[in-house]
């Protein structure tokens, strides 16, 4: 069945032959796949991923993390249909990039960014509203009661409702990530990308933004989500998958308990790390004691 999307000014597409895709709020078994990718910069060839293979199912939890310039964000913008591979394949929501128009498929994916654009003197609501049309400004004429009333119910959900009214150029980093959020949520997407949204966030901001993701792993529990993040001790107790990489290459992967582990770390960021955990909570630091 075809795919309802919001009202948009997207060009219109058509998709391929083959299975269309899912319904807002369906998600497949497997929410992406990536297999054997590499990625090589266009001017001097550098190969910034190589030999990637990572699966990503529907309800599972996944921190990636590595060093600055270990291909993060890169592997984020594969599975946000942002970007091709340049070698393997790349399969999101069940469609394989290079097959799939991919202006449908991202109106089907959560993204979170700080650098994403949106109208800093617009109050909460309407930048909530504007990705129901997946624009940067808003369409008026295309929000209908039913949006509205949605883009409140989200913010709610993401314990800022007394955001609504509010300019979002005046609204802290932590009220600003969930906000974000809550406009991510508008297109009822199956997979929600977060690139590092804890980033610059004091430790009151950073807590309300932990427990807001906790409860919308909770209450959405075929969501899949990939947080992109520094530091162990920004990861909700919810995650239960991480993603190693090092120089563009998959270090580790799988179960938080067997991959958020002193030696694993250690290798991922070539110095002593020492981990602990505490109520689901994780917490790390370097295993370089000063001497005296």
């Amino acid at each position: 069945m075809p795919l309802p999307q919001p009202p948009s000014t997207r060009p219109s597409a058509t998709l391929p032959e083959g299975a269309p895709l899912p319904a807002p709020g369906a998600a497949p078994r497997v929410v992406a796949a990536l297999t054997g990718v590499g990625v090589r910069r266009h001017t001097t060839g550098r190969p910034i991923l190589d030999g990637v293979d990572w699966t990503v199912r529907a309800g599972e939890h996944w921190a990636l993390l590595g060093a600055n310039g270990a291909g993060k964000t890169t592997v984020l913008r594969l599975v946000g249909a942002l970007m091709f591979p340049t070698v393997g394949t790349v399969e999101v929501l069940g469609h394989r990039l290079g097959a799939v128009d991919v202006r449908e498929l991202r109106a089907v994916i959560g993204l979170v960014s700080s650098a994403q654009q949106v109208p800093q003197d617009a109050t909460g609501h309407t930048v909530v509203l504007t990705g129901a049309s997946g624009t940067v400004q808003p369409l008026w004429r295309t929000y209908d009661d039913a949006t509205r009333e949605r883009a409140h119910t989200l913010l709610a959900e993401l314990d800022c409702a007394e955001l609504a009214d509010q300019p979002f150029r005046v609204c802290s980093g932590g009220q600003r990530a969930r906000i974000l959020i809550a406009r991510a949520l508008m297109a009822d997407p199956s997979l929600l990308l977060l690139d590092e949204p804890f980033n610059a966030l004091d430790l009151p901001s950073r807590e309300d933004l932990i427990d807001a993701l906790h409860r919308l792993a909770v209450d959405r529990p075929e969501l899949a989500t990939v947080t992109v993040t520094h530091h162990l001790e920004e990861l909700s107790p919810t995650v239960g998958h991480a993603l190693l990489l090092r120089e563009g290459r998959v270090q580790a992967r799988g179960p938080v308990a067997e991959v958020l582990t002193g030696p694993r770390m250690t290798a991922c960021f070539g110095r002593p790390v020492e981990v602990s955990r505490h109520a689901g909570r994780w917490a790390a630091r370097s295993g370089r004691h000063p001497v005296g």
